[in-house]
């Protein structure tokens, strides 16, 4: 994986959230920044670094053994 695009990535993302804090308010910060994550994590799945069954199955281990 080339690992020279990810300091775009997080610079892209940190304009795209500032603009949205500064012109929309913190309203929209909080849109673009919940939706930044989102896409962030559907990325992750589609390029196959996160197996979403291992996360919720770990959830799940986590609340059973806490009950």
């Amino acid at each position: 994986m080339n690992t020279k695009i990810w300091p775009i990535v997080g610079l892209s993302f940190g304009s795209a959230v500032g603009f949205a804090g500064a012109f929309g308010g913190f309203g929209a910060f909080l849109v673009v920044l919940l939706l930044g994550v989102l896409g962030f994590l559907v990325g992750r799945i589609v390029a196959g670094e996160l197996d979403v069954g291992e996360v919720f199955s770990s959830l799940g281990g986590r609340k059973s053994s806490s009950s």
